[in-house]
């Protein structure tokens, strides 16, 4: 598929790509070449924002096979989440077995939403894809480690969410004192250990 780019507004832009890789290397071409105020990738999408005439739109981000190759991050969580059972049987898994699928890849950020540091991982075994709660939480922990489609995330603050939790971490995913406020950012990497 040929980029399309879709007009956002006056000053910003989004532009559809085949999928999340393509979309991280486009973002981070943009970045490098500059002119814009944000720079944001989704999961097959960039939106670009810019202040004053818009600037040129390079939309070959090369033919770099190297999908993601961003820091890689540990988790380490203890897998006693609320969801943890029925995501078993959902899976036909035996407990252990959702910990030992859990653990066995290293993810990938693809984009970050939803809430300030919510990074959507991909990469994790297709055994683990389990449907959203149908009644979402009206609150999940702050470093609650949790599953929904495609995704493995771990919630940044207390909010809402309707993902199923397996378990959670002490890791501090979002910070406003930090320099870089987000733990992780697209194109990075994460593999979970079990504590």
């Amino acid at each position: 598929m040929t980029p399309r780019v879709l007009p956002a507004g006056d000053h910003a832009a989004l532009v559809e790509v085949d999928d999340n890789a393509a979309a991280v290397r486009l973002a981070r071409a943009l970045r490098t070449r500059g002119g814009f105020v944000d720079v944001v990738p989704g999961h097959r999408t960039v939106l670009v924002t810019w202040e004053g005439e818009r600037p040129a739109l390079a939309l070959d981000p090369g033919d770099d096979e190297t999908v993601f190759p961003g820091r890689l991050v540990e988790v380490p969580v203890v897998y006693d989440g609320a969801d943890l059972e029925e995501v078993a049987t959902l899976t036909r898994l035996d407990v252990a077995d959702v910990v030992a699928a859990h653990t066995a890849r290293e993810y990938t950020v693809g984009f970050v939403g939803f809430s300030p540091g919510f990074a959507y991982l991909l990469g994790g075994d297709d055994r683990l894809r389990v449907p959203r709660l149908d009644t979402p939480r009206e609150r999940v922990p702050a470093g609650s480690v949790a599953l929904a489609g495609p995704y493995s995330a771990v919630y940044p603050q207390e909010s809402p969410g309707g993902w199923r939790l397996v378990g959670r971490t002490d890791l501090v995913l979002f910070d406003a004192a930090r320099r870089r406020p987000a733990l992780l950012e697209p194109g990075d990497r994460v593999r979970f250990t079990a504590r």
